[in-house]
This record gives C-alpha cells, sequence and structure tokens, in this order.
C-alpha cells in the first residue's frame, strides 16, 4: 500500500456564541502524490456505483480502492488532462467533465470517449460541462458554461434548446435528478419563476424532522457564506456562515447523518450534531483551500484540497474521542486514568509528575505533583475518599481534593511500583523491595517487586519478578503460595475479585488462581490480544480489562472467557495500552500515544465484507481487461496472472484474500495477502477461478468468478495427436519390422551357412568313403588279373571307370535323384557279383507310390551298407545267396532295407580281422554321422538299425537285415 501520512488535527473548538470549545480530536489521514494520487491539487470527488473513490486533478483522474491508486491521463482515453468535474449515474457510469468540454465517461474497465464512441460525437466549442443531471430515462443532461443543454441518449449527443440557466432543471426537478450534492449561485432570483419564496432565515426549528426531510430530499444551493434547500416553490436558508463565526465562502457542503460539514477556501467545518440542535462547531485543517467534501457508503469523509491532496476520516474515528498533547493534555504518553464518579473530572496521569484534570465542562488543568528526587511518573489514580482520589507515582503516595482542586503529599515512597486499596479502606504500596502498609513495612529481599492486591484487611498477594508471594499484617515476611510452577512466573499487575486471584504475566498472559491453586489460564492461543500484560482493571460489573503492549482484553470474570479484543484497527491511538477505566458506558483506555474514550456500546466493528474487483488478466506477454469468461489459445511456458483487489478504505492493509482454482470451494481455498496470482504453464481445459477477500472482523465477502478457457494448439487436437501416435506407433513397427527382418536376415544366413557346413561336412564324408571303394574295387581289379581273367578285367575296369564317374558326379551334390541312386547302386552290385564271381542275386523291391514323386536323397547312404552286405554276409557263404534292396515312403522319409542270406552279423563278426572291424565300425560310424548331420540342416531324424535275423525272431533264416530311415525331398 501507498505510505499514508497521518496526521493528529487536535483543534480547540472556536468560541462560537456562549459555548466553550470541545476537547474532541479526530484522526486524519492524508493522501498525496506520494501514495500515487495523480495531483496534489483535487477539484472534486465521487464514489461510483462499485464503490471506488475518484479524484479530479488537473493532470487525470484518479480511481482509488483504499490501498492503490489508479491514474488515468489523455493516454488512457481522457478527452483532456484537466478534468474539473465528475458525476456517477446510476448506470454505473463516471462522467468527467474536462476543460475542453468532450463528454467522456468510464465504464466496463474502459474509458469511453468521442475517439472510441461515435455517440459521444460533439462540437463543444470549448465549453466545458458545468452541471449535470440524469433524468428518470437514464438520460444525461448537461449544462455548460456557455448556458447549452446538451443531451446523451446513449445513442448520440446533441444539443437541445437554445440557452437557459441552472434554474430550469431546478425548477423540474420531478423530471431531473441532480448528479451533484450541491451547487454555488450567484443568486436565487428565478426569472422564470417570480412567485419562488426565500428565506433569509429559516422559520423552522433545525431540529424541525419535516423541515430536514426537506433538506435532504431537495437540491442545496450555496450562496457567499449561506446555506439554502430549494425547490420550486422555496428557498430557505438552513445555515449562516456568520452566524457560527464563518466569514468566508462557503465552497462546498455535505450533510453527514445529524451532522454538517462545511468546507471554505480558508478551513474546513465540523458541526456534530447540527440536525438535532447542537451548536458546536469545530474547525479543521486550517489555511486549507477545501475543494470538496464526499461522505462516502460506509460512512468515511472525504475532504479534497486546492495543493495538499486528499485527508480522509474513517468513520470509526467520528465514534471515539482523543486527547494528547495537542489539544489539552501536558503529553502524549498516558500511564493511568480515573474519574471521579460524584464531581465527573477526570484524571490523567503522566510522566514528569504531570496530573491534568477535564472537568464537566471540558475545562482542562494541569497540576505538579513533587519531583525533587528525580523521575515521578503517575503510574497508578484510584478512587479513595469522599472527594479525595489516591495517585501513586514514582516518588511516594499523593492525594487530590476534587472539590478544592488540590494535590496533597500522603507519604514519600522510593521507586513506588504499585499500590491498593483494601476493603476496609487501608493502603498498600510497594516499592522495588518492600511492602508498605500504614503503619508496617516488610521487606522482600532478592527480588524486584511489581504490584500488590489486597485480599482483606489483613492479607494480600506482591507480585514480583520471580512470581507470586502471599503476606499478612504483622508478619515479617510474605511466603510463596502453594507449589505449583505457574505461580513462579514474572508477575506485572493483581487484581483480587470475589474471592479469584486474577495475575497478569510478564509472557505467559493471564492465570487465575483460586485457594492457591490455578484453576484457569488465558493466553493468546486463548485468542487474548497478547501475552504480555500490563496492568488489569476490574470495572466492578463484571468485566476486567488487561492492558497489554498489543491493544486491550475484555474478559468476563464469571465465565473466565474472552468476551473482545480492542486494537488501534479498532480505533486506539496505540497498540501500547498502560491502563483503562469504564463508567457510565465510556471506556477510557491510556495508551503511550494519548488518551482514547468512547462509548463501550456503541463501538464500531466493520463486519460487511470487503467488494472483490479484477483489474487485469495476463496471458504470457498479453494483457487483457477483465471479463466473467476468457478464452485464450495456448502459449507453451507462459503465465497466466490475475490482478485484482478489494474496496476498503478501512485498514487495507488487513485485507487478505482466497482463491480456489477448481470446484472445490469447501477445502481448496489458498490463503494469500498478495493481489496477483499466477498460475504458470496452464494446460489446455477449462478453469474456473474464484476470488474472495475478507477485512478486519468481516466475513468472507461473495466469491467473483472467472472461466478460463485455454484452447489448444491444432498440434494438441486429439485428431493431430492421434495422427502423431498413429505416427509413432507406425514408425514403432517400422523399426520393430526392420530389426525382425534383420534378426531373421542374420538367422537365416547363419541356418544357410550352419547348412552349408553341414553339406560340406556330409561331403567330405561321402569323400572319405569313397576311397574305402576305390580301394576294394582296385582290388578285384587285380583279383581277375591275378586269375589270367584279362577280358572280364578290362569289361569291369569299363564298368568301374563308369562308375567313379559317376559317383565323383554325386559326391559334388548335397541330393542326387532315387533314380541316379537305384543306377549308381545297380552298377556297383555289378561289379560286386563280378568280383565275387556271381555267388549272389539281387534283386529291387520299389513301392509303387515311388512312381509318382521324384525323390532326392542323399548320395552314398545306401551304397556302404549294400557292399557290407556283400563282402561280409554273402561273399563268405557256401553257396549261392541272395541281396534285396526295398524302398518305399514312411511319411517325409524313405525307408530303404537291405536284406541277405549270408552267414549273418554275428558270425560275421566273428570271422573279420581287427582291421576288418575298424573298418566296418568307421563305415557305419560315418553313415550314421551322416544322418545326424542332415538333420541339422533338414530337420527330419534318420534312423540306422542292423538286425541279425537268426537271433532276432525270423525263425531258422540267417542273415542280416539292415533298416535305415533316409530324409528325402519331394516333389510331385
Amino acid at each position: 500500500m501507498p505510505a499514508v501520512r497521518y496526521i493528529l488535527c487536535w483543534i480547540l473548538l472556536t468560541v462560537c456564541l456562549c459555548e466553550l470549545a470541545s476537547a474532541q480530536g479526530l484522526m486524519i489521514r492524508n493522501y498525496n502524490v506520494k501514495d500515487g494520487l495523480a495531483n496534489a491539487t483535487v477539484y472534486t470527488a465521487v464514489q461510483d456505483k462499485e464503490g471506488f473513490i475518484w479524484f479530479a486533478t488537473p493532470t487525470g483522474v484518479s480511481k482509488f480502492d483504499g490501498k492503490r491508486f489508479r491514474n488515468y491521463a489523455k493516454k488512457d482515453g481522457l478527452t483532456d488532462n484537466d478534468v474539473v468535474r465528475l458525476s456517477a449515474d446510476s448506470k454505473g457510469r463516471v462522467w468527467f467533465s474536462t476543460l475542453n468540454g468532450l463528454p467522456s465517461f468510464y465504464f466496463n474497465y474502459e474509458i469511453h470517449s468521442g475517439a472510441n464512441d461515435s455517440s459521444l460525437r460533439i462540437d463543444s466549442h470549448g465549453q466545458y460541462m458545468q452541471y449535470m443531471f440524469e433524468d428518470y430515462a437514464g438520460f444525461i443532461w448537461f449544462l455548460n458554461t456557455d448556458s447549452r443543454i446538451i443531451r446523451y441518449s446513449g445513442m448520440r449527443t446533441e444539443y437541445k434548446q437554445g440557452r437557459t440557466d441552472l434554474f430550469y432543471f431546478l425548477r423540474n426537478d420531478t423530471i431531473f435528478k441532480p448528479l451533484q450534492n450541491y451547487f454555488n449561485l450567484g443568486t436565487l432570483k428565478d426569472i422564470n419563476n417570480p412567485a419562488i419564496k426565500i428565506f433569509l432565515s429559516s422559520p423552522y426549528p433545525a431540529d424541525d424532522d419535516v423541515f430536514i426531510g426537506r433538506i435532504r430530499k431537495n437540491p442545496i444551493v450555496i450562496l457567499k457564506n449561506a446555506i439554502y434547500t430549494y425547490n420550486n416553490k422555496e428557498a430557505t436558508c438552513f445555515f449562516n456562515g456568520p452566524d457560527w463565526g464563518i466569514n468566508d465562502e462557503i465552497s462546498n457542503v455535505c450533510l453527514d447523518n445529524d451532522n454538517l460539514w462545511i468546507g471554505t477556501p480558508r478551513a474546513l467545518y465540523y458541526l456534530k450534531d447540527f440536525f438535532k440542535g447542537a451548536r458546536h462547531i469545530t474547525k479543521l485543517l486550517d489555511n486549507h483551500y477545501i475543494t470538496s467534501i464526499l461522505k462516502d457508503r460506509d460512512g468515511n469523509i472525504w475532504i479534497t484540497t486546492f495543493g495538499d491532496g486528499v485527508y480522509n476520516i474513517p468513520y470509526k474515528n467520528f465514534y471515539f474521542n482523543y486527547l494528547d498533547n495537542t489539544n489539552g493534555l501536558f503529553s502524549h504518553s498516558i500511564f493511568s486514568i480515573c474519574k471521579d464518579r460524584k464531581t465527573g473530572i477526570l484524571l490523567v496521569g503522566q510522566n514528569a509528575g504531570v496530573l491534568n484534570t477535564i472537568d464537566s465542562n471540558n475545562n482542562i488543568r494541569r497540576f505538579n505533583l513533587d519531583t525533587t528526587s528525580g523521575r515521578n511518573s503517575i503510574l497508578s489514580i484510584l478512587p479513595y475518599k469522599d472527594n479525595e482520589i489516591l495517585i501513586g507515582a514514582d516518588n511516594g503516595l499523593f492525594t487530590f481534593n476534587t472539590l478544592q482542586q488540590r494535590v496533597s503529599v500522603l507519604r514519600p515512597i522510593k521507586n513506588m511500583k504499585d499500590m491498593d486499596v483494601g476493603p476496609d479502606g487501608s493502603i498498600r504500596a510497594v516499592s522495588k523491595d518492600q511492602v508498605i502498609g500504614e503503619n508496617y513495612s516488610v521487606e522482600v529481599p532478592d527480588v524486584q517487586i511489581t504490584s500488590v492486591a489486597s485480599v482483606s484487611d489483613s492479607s494480600y498477594y506482591v507480585g514480583t519478578g520471580s512470581g507470586l508471594f502471599y503476606g499478612k499484617d504483622g508478619s515479617a515476611k510474605v511466603v510463596i503460595p502453594g507449589t505449583e510452577v505457574e505461580l513462579h512466573q514474572p508477575v506485572k499487575d493483581l487484581k483480587y475479585i470475589d474471592g479469584y486471584l486474577w495475575i497478569g504475566t510478564a509472557d505467559q498472559g493471564l492465570y487465575v488462581l483460586k485457594n492457591n491453586r490455578v484453576v484457569k489460564h488465558i493466553g493468546s492461543a486463548d485468542k487474548l490480544v497478547s501475552d504480555i500484560c500490563q496492568q488489569l482493571y476490574y470495572d466492578g460489573v463484571g468485566r476486567l480489562y488487561v492492558s497489554t503492549n498489543k491493544g486491550v482484553s475484555v474478559i468476563d470474570v464469571h465465565t473466565q472467557t474472552l468476551i473482545r479484543n480492542i486494537t488501534s484497527n479498532d480505533g486506539l491511538m496505540s497498540d501500547d495500552t498502560r491502563g483503562v477505566y469504564y463508567q457510565h458506558g465510556v471506556l477510557y483506555i491510556a495508551t503511550s500515544n494519548g488518551l482514547s474514550y468512547f462509548n463501550d456500546k456503541n463501538m464500531p466493528v466493520d463486519t460487511v465484507p470487503p467488494p472483490v474487483y479484477l483489474s487485469h488478466i495476463r496471458y504470457g506477454d498479453s494483457t487483457f481487461l477483465p471479463a466473467k469468461k476468457i478464452t485464450l489459445l495456448y502459449q507453451r511456458k507462459a503465465s497466466f496472472e490475475v490482478e485484482f483487489g478489494a474496496i476498503a478504505y478501512d485498514l487495507p492493509d488487513l485485507v487478505e484474500y482466497q482463491y480456489n482454482f477448481s470446484s472445490d470451494t469447501s477445502s481448496g481455498w489458498i490463503t494469500t495477502m498478495s493481489n496477483i496470482v499466477p498460475f504458470p504453464d496452464l494446460q489446455p481445459d477449462t478453469y474456473e477461478l474464484q476470488i474472495r477477500a475478507r477485512k478486519y472482523k468481516s466475513e468472507w465477502s461473495q466469491p467473483v468468478a472467472i472461466t478460463v478457457t485455454i484452447l489448444p494448439r491444432w498440434y494438441q487436437e486429439w485428431w493431430a495427436r492421434g495422427i502423431v501416435i498413429l505416427l509413432a506407433l507406425l514408425l514403432v513397427a517400422f523399426i520393430l519390422r526392420y530389426i525382425f527382418l534383420r534378426f531373421k536376415d542374420g538367422e537365416k544366413r547363419k541356418t544357410e551357412y550352419n547348412r552349408r557346413i553341414a553339406e560340406l561336412e556330409a561331403k567330405a564324408l561321402t569323400n572319405q568313403m569313397n576311397p574305402h571303394f576305390i580301394f576294394n574295387s582296385l582290388n578285384s581289379v587285380q583279383h581277375l588279373i591275378m586269375e589270367k581273367e584279362e577280358k572280364q578285367a578290362l569289361n569291369f575296369l569299363a564298368d568301374f571307370a563308369t562308375l567313379m564317374r559317376q559317383m565323383l558326379n554325386n559326391s559334388r551334390k548335397s541330393y542326387i535323384s532315387l533314380d541316379e541312386e537305384i543306377a549308381f547302386l545297380t552298377r556297383y552290385i555289378e561289379l560286386e557279383k563280378i568280383r565275387f564271381a556271381n555267388v549272389f542275386t539281387y534283386n529291387f523291391a520299389l513301392q509303387d507310390a515311388l512312381k509318382d514323386y521324384t525323390i532326392y536323397i542323399p548320395p552314398m547312404i545306401i551304397q556302404p551298407i549294400v557292399e557290407n552286405a556283400i563282402k561280409h554276409g554273402l561273399a563268405p557263404k557256401n553257396g549261392s545267396g541272395h541281396l534285396e534292396v526295398k524302398l518305399m515312403l514312411k511319411g517325409d522319409m524313405l525307408y530303404c532295407s537291405v536284406d541277405d542270406d549270408g552267414i549273418g552279423w554275428d558270425r560275421a563278426n566273428e570271422l573279420k580281422s581287427g582291421r576288418l572291424v575298424k573298418h566296418e565300425s568307421t563305415a557305419l560310424s560315418v553313415i550314421r554321422e551322416r544322418l545326424q548331420i542332415i538333420k541339422s540342416f533338414n530337420g527330419n531324424v534318420g534312423k540306422l538299425e542292423i538286425i541279425d535275423k537268426f537271433k532276432s525272431g525270423f525263425g531258422n533264416k540267417e542273415g542280416t537285415l539292415v533298416e535305415i530311415l533316409i530324409p528325402i525331398v519331394k516333389m510331385l
């Protein structure tokens, strides 16, 4: 809040007729340029429909909410900076009369003028609007300084009939309602209404209710230094300045309930209860040019001046009376207060031994107590005997005779701290280390005594910096009562009431003692205004007043509960209170800044909540005018801010706010003292902001609600987000597919690589078997040559060469057709028949289904088995033998059996040499290994089984049966 300069204008009332001046003062605040006012010269003031106070100055207008000034000038939309008059109409518009005569008004957070509102365009001819009226249709009428009438209908501004004067509007008071409180005229004679009666003095009493009703209802006109109530039948003077000692011309006037305020170019005058017949006048703001006086809807008085800014008298200050060194007292630092019930004399104790008295006629006198031995502040004043008041000061006890108006020394006491009067009228006083009775004293060593309270004629309590003590007359010492730890708190003051001892402590609030036991504690947690107690006062009718460093707390002694607190926020001159006195409904409170007194039952409490208003709405770098609904386009990392305020002219610094940014108003309120609420980075959505306020002792106001809609950018729309999500999913799918294909391709390459390795290994194993066959074949050729069968040997070689070529071709392939394999086996068996002199016969048995497919099998799988059957089964047999090779399909495998009727597997093994055993084992293991390799890249599991038919249930049949399942590739 701008700094507010407080000044105390304590002006003694001027002598008026035979009446004496009143000793009441008023606390007045001053607002000036340093507080934010547009100019120190203020022409007039007006309050608008919302409650703002507007001030017209030569450099623009100021709008005031009690804490902040908002200034408007030509750059803000005014037609001219020099605004001479203001008016507020029924629609909430504030009209500005400027020197250039162009009309303009403020409405809905904006200044309307001819520049932005075509309905206000008019040629003013340089004449400004002097008076404003509103008719019952809501049209605005102006009378300018050229006596021309201008009407604003809301649609346009136009000149009406020819020139006229102010009396035209005053005569037609049933049509026109004036938008100002008074009119300054040079004459009361209306040439168009010669029948009007003019009364230079009122024929009615000032407190006549009917006459007062006319004054409040009719226009008020000022003629020089007299004030009239005016209608179309008569003009009656109800205030004549010279009769009240006002010889200056009256410039303005204000009716304030039963009070009358009058402004002149030299001073401000306050006539309290004027309309009740009172004859007291108070002169305020001497040597100030008063330009206007305004009473706002709360009862506060606003005084505008020429060159001295604006003065404000809060409404509640009219309920208080103030005394200090500016209006009759010796000092502003008050220590004690008391009033004599018989004579009504008010006694005010101050420092330097000064006692001020104020009688019922407001005569103030000063008495000096003995100060020869240093400081002698008057600490306590108590009723004593008839026509005598007991006074306790730093240097002793004194009495004041209320009839003789004389101070007498009763007893000197050095460093006296407190005193009390017992039920029998006996006096007990305490110094810093002694209890002093009327005929005895008791020393209390090693403690600092602060207070004393009489319990009975013979007993008392003593408060010290170390705690509580109890003593009796005739005893040479005091004792600690009870054992409770609370009794050891530093004591500031004591008060014994109806069997209860009330203890005011230095920092722990109040304790209540009954029979030396603590029965109650009241502290700041119980809303005591402060835990630092300075003085206790009992008014005798059930209320205990606790003076503290933060005000006064009032306690109900019967219920031992807090009634209320009284502080400077309620109207005290200071929170540092030293003493209280109550009599006949008037409460006197002594403070370090003077004496405040007021009617206890009529102390004002403003419980009306302050209205909340919106000032600005900001989003990012943009500022918007307030509105109940506002729609904004989302800005990334932009802050949404609402600036607001509350209209409170009394204690504006104590206004607190609450806001809620959700629909949960039960628990979602956030309290703040700031008038700006920021919400950073709001996401697109619709929000509701509610703001409310309260001031000192009021309830919360009705909340002001704003609906804020943040619209999303196109990329924040659901369809845009859906597209982004879809694209993201497609991208993820593409990446996953790419990774899968890469993995699959890698696996495929790996499988192909493994397959190629397996094929090479299979070919290598095949090639391992070729030398064995070649070796055996060459042995056969050698055998034929040695047997002199050259021709047969040559034929054998020819067939062998063909077989070798076929074998070499097959060894380069992973698979050969079954027909090629059978042709190869046939040629091979024929060669073996030649070699073994045709000792066996053979045949191939093929399943018919084999003819429907082209079957491919690995080469050199069957040949080693056939070779073993011939060489080891049929060749050693006595007599001819037979070999059968059977082929058939079993699923995706080729079943092959090689059946011979030779000597059998076991017999053959017995006849074999070690070399043959080694060779045969190698051949069979190679076949098995090839089947495993084929499985690795084909997936089908081959099988090799050797059966000795004699031992395996074939009857008496001899020979060997070898069965093999060969993986194949089958094609149609």
